[in-house]
């Protein structure tokens, strides 16, 4: 019982002092230097365009994410993304952070919604453009 209770209260402590959006606490390697805005970029035309192929009777979310800087991140993003059976088809771009989500035409499309699935996964999305298809 004793070790139980000095395992919290470490755990805790060390918690307290190396705060992380990303969780590099349990992953030392992903420390980054500099975060992508991607507000500040544009999307890739051409990998927007493989993006939608297949892809009818939809509209597309194209959703600027801060702070998505690494693999780990668009994975975790891709997955959150994916549970929902809404979601038709999903593309996160590391490199302009930028993720596409595909929804039926129908679909009522909530940036609140996609904000806090972002958010989950620490990092946050900053504004959105709906282009129907």
């Amino acid at each position: 019982m004793r070790k139980i209770l000095l395992l919290i209260i470490f755990t805790s402590i060390t918690w307290a002092e190396n705060p992380h959006d990303h969780m590099t606490y349990f992953n030392e390697d992903h420390l980054h230097e500099q975060l992508v805005d991607g507000k500040k970029l544009k999307v890739d035309p051409i990998r927007f365009n493989k993006f939608v192929i297949g892809v009818t009777d939809s509209q597309i979310a194209v959703v600027n994410v801060k702070g998505m800087v690494c693999d780990f991140c668009a994975r975790g993003i891709e997955k959150t993304f994916t549970k929902d059976p809404n979601v038709k088809k999903i593309d996160v771009d590391l490199s302009s952070g930028k993720v596409l989500i595909a929804y039926n035409k129908g679909q009522e499309i909530k940036f609140d919604d996609i904000k806090e699935k972002i958010l989950i996964n620490g990092l946050n999305a900053i504004d959105m453009t709906i282009i129907n298809l």
